[in-house]
């Protein structure tokens, strides 16, 4: 029987390489956003911090079974462009950032993310190497994007508080799944939801951008949120309506 010891070794030993690699991806976007935006010292000990967490994370979830060696080529990219959200994280807490050449800077990187988005999954479609887990590292690192974007503008004044509910609503749909089970299972694969996410990070970017004006923002950005609730609703009813097909039980005939 593999002990849960073995197990963790074998995790480590596939994908260790692959996460300490990350670390010398890292420092270009880190080092780049540290001496652009006048960042302290004290920033890249918070970026650093912050991949580390994903990297225990990528640790202690990588499956066994995944397709070639290390993480592959499409959990690397997914890997890579973490580099990328996680140099971002730690500007919610420097005010310094919020003129035209930080701004400028975190659309960028942020835009750069996105497009890797892309890849990862082209990447796992093409070499057959698609897996839950690619799959999951792949969704909370949009839904991070997301929420740091979403804090930005809110702390660049271009919308208001609730614009964090673009990025927190998918937490609150996994806080309120603890309450109702039904919200755990399974949902379709959605285009309306691919979509709707896609939206939303180009929302942002827009909101954040130096040549728009707040009023402009506050509507786009109130305009996504709307869209973002008519989309987690879909899902919602969906999910409720099969709790309820199934407590049902199978109908008679006639």
């Amino acid at each position: 029987m593999t002990t849960r010891a073995a197990v963790d070794r074998r995790r480590l030993t596939r994908a260790a390489p692959d996460v300490g690699a990350g670390l010398l991806v890292l420092a270009a976007p880190a080092t780049a956003t540290w001496a652009l935006l006048g960042l302290p010292a004290t920033y890249l000990l918070q970026t650093l911090s912050l991949y580390l967490v994903v990297g225990g994370w990528v640790l202690a979830r990588v499956p066994l079974a995944l397709n070639g060696a290390g993480l592959g080529a499409a959990n690397r990219v997914t890997l890579a462009r973490s580099t990328l959200v996680v140099s971002l994280t730690p500007l919610v807490v420097y005010p310094s950032i919020h003129a035209a050449a930080g701004h400028w800077w975190v659309i960028l990187v942020a835009t750069l993310a996105l497009v890797l988005d892309g890849v990862d999954g082209w990447l796992a479609r093409k070499t057959g190497s698609s897996s839950a887990f690619g799959a999951r590292f792949d969704m909370e690192l949009d839904a991070f994007l997301i929420l740091v974007l979403a804090a930005l503008v809110w702390l660049a004044g271009k919308a208001g508080a609730w614009v964090i509910l673009i990025g927190a609503m998918r937490y609150m749909f996994v806080a309120a799944s603890w309450i109702w089970p039904a919200l755990r299972r399974d949902l379709p694969p959605s285009f309306r939801r691919k979509t709707v996410c896609v939206v939303q990070g180009v929302v942002l970017l827009v909101c954040l951008g130096p040549i728009i004006p707040p009023w402009v923002s506050h509507a786009v950005a109130g305009a996504a949120l709307a869209l973002l609730t008519y989309s987690f609703s879909a899902d919602v009813i969906w999910l409720a309506r099969a709790e309820g097909r199934e407590l049902a039980g199978p109908s008679e005939g006639p």
